[in-house]
């Protein structure tokens, strides 16, 4: 799948905001903005970002408390954006867990060189924790895990970036049946406003891609009451 990165602003300044949303959203990312952390950790609940642009000095919430919540839950790439121009204040925000601090006034060529290297960074650390994760295969159904592809006979099927994180953690624990908590743990965090809501949605959007008839599926099983429960892998 070629599709951009997904990049969340948080940032409540609308100038800097608007600059940062312009030059990335023409540079092929899909951008997502919020003035506030509230709304912020909210939308990377939701959203499952691959970047966070942060800005440190938020209305309801100091930026590093941001990156604590966020660090507790998720290991999405955290860049900080802050007027703060301290050494002890960037040393506190990367001990905290930011990948990297850009201090303004800034261009964007240092913008676009600090996001290329903190997604290849991740990227590569995603990679790396996978070396021995061979695809999915069952029935007709292939799920590649480092190419980010599924096909399905053959053919290619498009999911949305939170549909393939919540069908590659029912294909890697394939078998088993895992519980609604634990999908919404791994996939959302704590943030989203009604979880259970949310992967009812995507689960249904999943099915009508993959099942012949998503009403008696082949590939992905509910367990009333519990979970879902992906069919064996076949390959080993």
């Amino acid at each position: 799948m070629s599709a951009k990165s997904t990049i969340i602003i948080i940032e409540d300044e609308k100038n800097i905001c608007n600059f940062m949303a312009t030059t990335l959203t023409a540079q092929g990312y899909k951008i997502i903005t919020a003035a506030n952390a509230k709304s912020g950790l909210s939308l990377i609940a939701s959203c499952c970002p691959d970047l966070i642009l942060l800005d440190m000095g938020l209305p309801d919430m100091d930026g590093i408390d941001v990156i604590k919540d966020i660090r507790s839950w998720a290991s999405i790439p955290i860049i900080v954006i802050s007027a703060r121009t301290q050494e002890k204040e960037k040393v506190l925000a990367l001990d905290t867990g930011a990948d990297d601090y850009i201090t303004k006034p800034f261009g964007p060529s240092e913008l676009f060189a600090r996001i290329r290297t903190a997604l290849r960074h991740s990227n590569r650390l995603n990679t790396d924790s996978r070396l021995t994760l061979r695809p999915y295969e069952a029935d007709g159904l292939i799920i590649d895990f480092d190419k980010h592809l599924i096909t399905l006979s053959g053919s290619e099927v498009h999911l949305t970036q939170v549909e393939f994180k919540i069908i590659s953690l029912l294909a890697q624990n394939s078998g088993r049946v895992m519980t609604y908590d634990s999908i919404i743990s791994n996939v959302w965090g704590p943030y989203a406003d009604d979880n259970n809501r949310i992967l009812r949605v995507n689960m249904a959007n999943i099915r009508r891609k993959l099942e012949k008839n998503p009403a008696e599926p082949h590939y992905i099983f509910t367990e009333i009451g519990i979970g879902y429960r992906m069919l064996e892998d076949k390959a080993g």
